[in-house]
């Protein structure tokens, strides 16, 4: 992390609202995850219900990433920003409150179209802010507040369980949420819109419309890295909602209950997340891309078809951890590279949220293709096929480490 001390103040402040808001984003989505088993006790609902609340969370995201990177070009990013955060946060409080599934579907629904929203501005933000030689690692190190978050719902789980009943619990856990909202003064207070969104608003002559990102001279880039996401996304999808069922019901492992193997991920996923930022800035985001493709296509092929004992699978939630989530990284850093400035947000934020509602779907088809040919073969085929995707799809899409946002890149 030296480079985080080359940093100039502005862009220290900013990294910070960033990273505190991805880290807020993956809590309260994440509070849901561990609470699930306990709405089905609770309120008698089924898998099959528990599973739509976890997807249309994701379906709105898609919707609410793009629509904030419309108004974020149109607006200022940090305006948006703060909007997204307030708007999840509130979403999430009110959770706590619901009284039956309609009303949490409602809610998980509109908490979904601010969760997207905010890694969509907020990515951005970073990566205009932050000068070229740094960028990779400023925006891949805030990927790794998902981590961060994701660590600090599993310690929330276990002190409200431990101290409360479990129909109180549940609720707590949503409502402790609105604490993150006060970011929004820490962002309002010191976070500056980018330089070069203040020099293009003020250069442009003409209104450009958000349908411009589908125009000749961009629709190879908007398309492929749709595509991109939708391999990175729903490989991840695929692996993290049906691996762990695969392991415990179809090998047996026990370990996957445990506190332990979780804590074991989610550090897999913090190191993989600040491994792939420096990897990105170090090595391009090509080549950054393509090795933990591979790096995921190996994971699955291991765990599908190795026999594995609940020792050695406690030692290897480290590298799949690791692997699924360095991916990310790059990613964000990348992405604002290859859109103008003028449509950034707006092409950035359809990219990556047209992945996220497609990826949504893995899970699903999964499930589907796993009940005639078996769980681990499902598996191994949408999430490595996803990541097979990923590496192709890289091959066609330019090398765009080092360059100058302030350059016309359209």
């Amino acid at each position: 992390m030296r480079w985080y001390k080359d940093l100039n103040a502005t862009e220290k402040k900013t990294f910070v609202g960033a990273f505190g808001g991805w880290a807020i984003d993956a809590l309260d989505f994440m509070v849901f995850t561990f609470v699930i088993s306990t709405l089905i006790t609770l309120w008698g609902i089924e898998k099959s219900q528990a599973g739509m609340l976890g997807t249309v969370t994701l379906l709105f995201s898609a919707l609410g990433g793009w629509i904030a990177g419309i108004l974020a070009d149109k607006y200022g990013r940090v305006r948006i920003l703060q909007y997204t955060i307030l708007w999840f946060s509130v979403c999430t409080v009110l959770i706590g409150f619901a009284q039956n599934f309609e009303q949490l579907f409602i809610l998980r629904a509109l908490q979904g179209l601010g969760f997207g929203g905010e890694w969509a501005v907020g990515s951005v933000l970073m990566g205009e802010i932050v000068r070229s030689e740094h960028r990779g690692k400023a925006v891949g190190t805030v990927q790794s507040g998902w981590a961060i978050g994701w660590g600090m719902a599993a310690l929330l789980y276990t002190i409200a369980f431990s101290v409360l009943p479990p129909e109180i619990a549940w609720r707590s856990m949503f409502w402790i949420c609105v604490l993150p909202a006060f970011l929004v003064l820490y962002i309002r207070k010191h976070v500056p819109e980018p330089e070069i969104f203040k020099q293009t608003k003020e250069k442009a002559t003409t209104k450009v419309s958000f349908w411009e990102i589908f125009s000749p001279k961009l629709i190879k880039n908007t398309v492929l890295t749709a595509i991109l996401c939708t391999g990175v996304q729903g490989g991840y999808y695929a692996i993290t909602t049906w691996l762990p069922t695969y392991l415990k019901t179809e090998k047996g492992l026990s370990v996957l209950n445990t506190g332990g193997y979780l804590g074991v991920i989610i550090l897999g996923s913090f190191i993989g997340y600040i491994t792939g930022a420096y990897m990105t800035d170090r090595f391009g985001r090509k080549a950054n891309l393509l090795i933990f493709s591979v790096l995921c296509c190996l994971s699955v092929y291991f765990y599908t078809q190795f026999q594995l004992t609940n020792e050695l699978m406690l030692i290897l939630g480290f590298p799949l951890g690791f692997a699924a989530s360095g991916i990310f990284s790059g990613l964000g850093a990348y992405l604002t590279e290859l859109f103008p400035n003028e449509l950034r947000a707006n092409g950035q934020g359809f990219a990556y949220n047209f992945g996220r509602g497609i990826g949504a779907l893995f899970p699903t088809l999964v499930g589907f293709l796993a009940q005639k040919n078996g769980l681990g073969w499902a598996i191994g085929v949408f999430a490595g096929g996803a990541y097979l995707v990923v590496i192709v799809i890289t091959l066609f899409l330019p090398e765009t480490k080092g360059r100058d946002l302030f350059e016309n890149n359209s």
